[in-house]
């Protein structure tokens, strides 16, 4: 039976439907969360400027050498030009053709290569795709599979309409990955495959009915470096989804967890990045993939990176691998993070450190990977709370911008409860929710309450019922009355959110009615 995806059900146990919702909200957007992070340090499709054999060319050009706006119709009418030349090189037969072919197709590449924004509708309108298919013809010279495929990547590269002008092209460059081909050659071809796969979701379904899946798997497997980076980020473009159908294929390849787990363990940052966020996706969207590398040793290598990296580009796709791990359900939890292990605390504190860091988006993303430890065990809950995490998300709380404070607010809140029993409400762990109410954690919630954001305003309501509910002495009526936290529920009394509307309503009839301060 295929793999239906991966859908949290990991508890937020301030209430349990809600925490069901936010999860599986968060595990939806996965995908749509890497693609903005990983564009923020990378582009989705790639132009290729240097050959992938590393050798240096006259032509390939750093940013300082990109053409002018003024120069860019002299650069169409060269690339125009070129495609005619290739046309006669194609159709030349005689002594030296081979390199008149590898010559022309030279300086084709060298002009999609030249500008940030190439002349690919040119050298479509000139036909230049039929051509480039013709000199990827199996039982070429390398130079020539080389250069065609360079061509391709570049135009790949280009608006939707044109890399999707490859699908002609698709079965040679699929074909060309196999062991037949060169090293340098197929990785090309790998890099232009990557950049259609980048394009969306039609066009990797091609792709995968093509086989390319298992092909790139394969060049994953060896330790060449360049090889295995571009290898393994055309995989990530393939698999991104919607469909969990290629991530569940993708980790039962023979060789690809052990293979996974080595590069992410022993690679340098830049092929780290790139593998990392082919587990990204695998945990994203499939459930089989997720219960395969929760087994293996895929959590304490990530830790391990998470505490002695200093890159934003790989810290961030481990901190998403090692949360979408940690928000499935209980069991994968407890398999992954076991309360009381060495590798469960230096998760955590290698947590902590990114909470300290600089980076906004370090700190969005340690927040939610606690948020979600947070939500398991109570020996989960205990060992956050005792952790120097806490005076961290405190601060965070009354400080960082919203998007952030929300997600600290989920781990204070679910440090606070324990599993709901019977009802479904959840019971108040008395300690935490006291000493963090002490620690002045209920202003932060009331501005998640005045928020115009229905999730953060449910958050929100749902700890001043802890507090209201949970707090001794009955003294959290008056907490929250100090805080005009009566004035912040009182604006959801004709709210057009049902669910906010009926919460505020039910709290603020039943703490604060009319016998209200009588026994003052």
């Amino acid at each position: 039976m295929a793999d239906e995806g991966l859908i949290s059900y990991k508890r937020d146990p301030i209430k349990s439907s809600v925490g069901n919702a936010a999860a599986q909200k968060r595990r939806q957007h996965a995908v749509s969360v890497g693609k903005e992070r990983r564009e923020a340090f990378m582009r989705t499709k790639r132009l290729c400027r240097v050959g992938v054999s590393g050798d240096s060319d006259d032509a390939s050009l750093d940013d300082g050498d990109m053409m002018i706006e003024e120069e860019q119709s002299i650069l169409e009418a060269r690339t125009s030009s070129a495609v005619d030349e290739l046309k006669l090189a194609v159709a030349y037969q005689g002594k030296g053709e081979t390199q008149k072919r590898v010559n022309a197709l030279r300086e084709l590449r060298r002009l999609l290569s030249k500008s940030e924004f190439p002349p690919v509708e040119v050298a479509l309108q000139a036909g230049a795709i039929p051509l480039l298919i013709q000199c990827l013809s199996f039982g070429s010279p390398d130079e020539q599979l080389l250069e065609a495929a360079w061509c391709l990547t570049n135009i790949a590269a280009g608006k939707p309409d044109e890399t999707k002008a490859l699908l002609p092209a698709l079965p040679l460059l699929v074909a060309h990955l196999g062991e037949k081909s060169s090293l340098h050659v197929a990785e090309q071809c790998a890099w232009a495959l990557g950049n259609v796969a980048g394009e969306g979701e039609q066009l990797r379904n091609v792709l995968l009915l093509q086989g390319a899946l298992p092909a790139l798997a394969r060049m994953m497997l060896p330790n060449k470096r360049s090889t295995v980076r571009t290898a393994a980020w055309a995989l990530s473009n393939l698999i991104k989804g919607p469909d969990p159908r290629a991530a569940t294929e993708l980790i039962k390849i023979d060789g690809v967890l052990d293979g996974i787990i080595r590069h992410l363990k022993k690679g340098d940052d830049e092929l780290a990045t790139e593998v990392a966020w082919v587990v990204v996706y695998l945990t994203a969207l499939s459930n089989v993939a997720t219960t395969i590398l929760a087994k293996s040793d895929l959590v304490q290598v990530l830790v391990e990176r998470l505490a002695v990296s200093s890159s934003l580009q790989l810290l961030i796709p481990v901190l998403r691998s090692l949360g979408n791990l940690v928000a499935g359900d209980t069991h994968i939890t407890n398999v992954v993070l076991v309360a009381g292990h060495e590798i469960t605390g230096n998760a955590v504190q290698a947590l902590v450190k990114c909470l300290k860091g600089e980076h906004r988006i370090l700190k969005k993303e340690a927040a939610w990977v606690l948020s979600n430890i947070a939500a398991g065990s109570v020996e989960h809950k205990r060992l956050i709370y005792s952790s120097e995490a806490m005076a961290l998300l405190l601060h965070l709380l009354s400080t960082a911008a919203f998007d952030i404070k929300k997600e600290v607010a989920y781990v204070l809140g679910n440090i606070c409860v324990a599993p709901a029993e019977g009802s479904g409400r959840p019971n108040v762990i008395l300690d935490h929710l006291v000493n963090l109410v002490r620690g002045g954690c209920l202003t932060g919630f009331l501005d998640l309450v005045r928020s115009a954001d229905v999730e953060a305003a449910r958050l929100g309501l749902q700890f001043i019922e802890l507090v209201l509910r949970g707090m001794p002495n009955g003294e959290g009526p008056k907490l929250v009355e100090r805080e005009d936290g009566i004035e912040a529920m009182e604006r959801y009394q004709f709210h057009e959110n049902e669910e906010l509307r009926s919460m505020a309503n039910e709290l603020v009839d039943k703490y604060f009615g009319e016998e209200y301060g009588l026994d003052d």
